[in-house]
């Protein structure tokens, strides 16, 4: 797929949560290009003296219709709070789409569980809708410590069936995503996950004693988002692979997990 390297104008920017910025972009002299649920783009950070390197952002959201890109952002360090510093009008520099992205179903009646935990939420709800567009409606899981940091379950809800687990049981059934009842009551093709490694390796075991097809997002540190530095390289079954253009999308049989 051609990669891009574009000045995107933002529309909006929106603090769901004190740790989270939604950034709304457009191209205003084109239409965006295609780019498919779990692919992501590398962020050039403007403004910050301790920043030289981009940032890889996850594909949360694209409607061709507005021709506009969504970025969920988690503010971690320098580089991130820095870009949550965007205001309406401001420019953002984009390379994408970078990497490879989620299987996507093979009919409608694949039933498909989308797993999710932190910022992993965030490509989920693109795969959501594209899959929405296709006539499926897939399984949305999402854990979260506790219900404040649980965020846009109305656009989840919008595209598929939403289950709830937090860790202090304020919201959903308390625990963790692997306990959640609706793996005991419904049966799945394929799992498709992003989130804390932790939760990845433990939706990983639950998928491999299932018998169900399984994908993990992984979200290996970057630099360059394009194979050349091997920042990212993840080892597999198969030998060292970069996980910006290998993956970031894995078959869990790939990994030594």
């Amino acid at each position: 797929m051609k990669k891009y390297i574009l000045d995107l104008e933002v529309v909006e920017v929106s603090h769901p949560h004190p740790r989270y910025v939604l950034i709304k972009l457009t191209d205003t002299k084109a239409p965006l290009p295609e780019m498919v649920p779990g692919q992501f783009a590398q962020l050039r950070i403007d403004g910050s003296s301790t920043t030289f390197l981009r940032r890889p952002i996850s594909i949360h959201y694209m409607d061709s219709k507005t021709n506009q890109l969504w970025f969920l952002v988690q503010t971690v360090g320098d580089g991130t709070r820095q870009v949550a510093k965007l205001k309406k009008g401001d420019t953002l520099n984009c390379v994408l789409p970078l990497g490879n992205g989620f299987t996507l179903p093979a009919g409608k009646d694949e039933k498909i569980l989308l797993v999710g935990g932190g910022v992993g939420c965030a490509p989920l709800l693109y795969m959501g809708k594209w899959m929405s567009e296709m006539g499926c409606r897939p399984t949305f899981l999402i854990g979260a410590r506790s219900e404040s940091d649980l965020l846009q379950l109305d656009l989840f809800e919008k595209y598929g069936d939403v289950y709830i687990t937090t860790e202090d049981g304020s919201k959903g059934e308390k625990g963790f995503v692997t306990q959640h009842s609706v793996l005991k009551e419904k049966k799945f093709d394929r799992i498709s996950t992003c989130g804390p490694s932790p939760m990845m390796k433990a939706v990983a075991r639950y998928a491999t004693e299932s018998d169900v097809k399984c994908e993990v997002s992984l979200e290996n540190k970057m630099a360059c988002g394009v194979g050349a530095c091997l920042c990212c390289v993840q080892d597999t079954n198969d030998g060292h692979k970069c996980v910006c253009t290998d993956g970031p999308v894995f078959d869990i049989k790939e990994l030594k997990w």
